[in-house]
């Protein structure tokens, strides 16, 4: 494969600057063995998960890549702000205890202080003689140069096309993503990575010619058998459109996750429980139908995370294929964009 370089595939040592996003709710040891294995850099999600239960996933992804224990892991750890609140004041906190179990890089997103949690990993650094490599998510101009005030390596620019949870009020990607790169460019910061929306090889191109250091892809991800998401989700991903999702806080009422901090909500398929939602029915009433539609396997109020770009893809590959298709694309539009120039 004809490596794409970038300052993110030196410091990563990969081959593409493609990183699959890092989703509780999809992510799973075989994907993210897979994207790694195939040149980008593979991911899982922390979520709410125990330590021990990522200690096993990142156990699995070791024994898939043949990773030696205390060998790096060529992956990163994606933690909630406001998750680690909670458990790392718990009798089972997590950070350091997945620090130590190698990871090249933790990703940090949605949390009224990240500065702490970046703290911790510096002095793990300190003590252990590693270098971490620290993602951190943003949704404005603001947020980067909180970031890059704590001199992190990357910041991830995800725009309101995203799926999953993010800032409610983003611009779109290509508007945040200029506004981005001319900050850094006018007093310096760390890497720049694009998310949200991006689905093939032409966007990645873009990004990259606008000056990305690396791009972010979920959802393309999701439509791999590798993914978690069951059958019955992915057959809904098959099925969506252009216009299928939509930004709202209504699945995480209805499934009794609504903890996010203000200004960030979800990404979601449309179904009956945002019909539900218009339809002014109360909250009560809206959980009740959610589990009943879960416990009846209705398919009609499943609650599918995923970004705008979903209608750009109609079929389930492999997660490795995908990632090298999405790199061949990339390539052949960077040339093309190349080609435009004449002497």
């Amino acid at each position: 494969m004809i490596p794409i370089t970038t300052p993110l595939t030196k410091r990563l040592n990969i081959t593409t600057p493609i990183i699959c996003a890092p989703m509780a709710t999809a992510s799973t040891p075989e994907l993210a063995a897979e994207v790694s294995a195939a040149g980008g850099f593979g991911s899982i999600g922390a979520g709410f998960y125990s330590t021990q239960a990522l200690r096993e996933k990142i156990q699995k992804i070791r024994e898939k890549l043949n990773i030696t224990r205390g060998q790096p892991v060529p992956i990163t750890v994606g933690f909630i702000g406001w998750a680690l609140d909670i458990t790392e004041s718990s009798d089972d906190p997590r950070l350091l205890a997945i620090l130590d179990e190698v990871p090249v890089s933790v990703w940090f997103a949605i949390g009224l202080d990240l500065d702490k949690y970046i703290d911790q990993v510096r002095m793990h650094n300190k003590r252990t003689g590693r270098k971490t490599f620290i993602f951190v998510m943003v949704h404005s101009v603001e947020d980067v140069r909180r970031a890059a005030q704590k001199d992190v390596d990357a910041v991830v620019v995800e725009g309101i096309e995203a799926g999953g949870h993010g800032g409610a009020n983003a611009p779109p990607l290509f508007v945040l993503l200029q506004a981005v790169l001319d900050e850094i460019r006018a007093n310096g910061g760390p890497l720049v990575l694009a998310a949200g929306g991006i689905s093939t090889g032409a966007q990645i191109a873009s990004l990259l010619t606008m000056g990305a250091d690396g791009v972010v892809l979920g959802t393309r991800f999701l439509f791999t058998p590798e993914s978690k998401y069951s059958e019955a989700q992915k057959k809904v991903l098959l099925q969506a459109d252009l216009g299928a999702t939509v930004r709202t806080l209504a699945y995480d009422e209805v499934g009794r996750t609504n903890r996010w901090p203000p200004n960030f909500n979800g990404r979601a398929i449309s179904n009956e429980v945002m019909a539900d939602y218009k339809a002014g029915i109360s909250l009560d009433e809206r959980i009740k139908r959610f589990e009943e539609s879960s416990r009846n396997g209705d398919d009609s109020r499943l609650v599918i995370w995923a970004g705008v770009g979903v209608g750009l893809t109609s079929e389930i590959s492999g997660a490795a294929d995908v990632l090298r298709d999405l790199h061949r694309d990339t390539i052949a539009h960077l040339r093309r964009a190349t080609g435009l120039l004449t002497d």
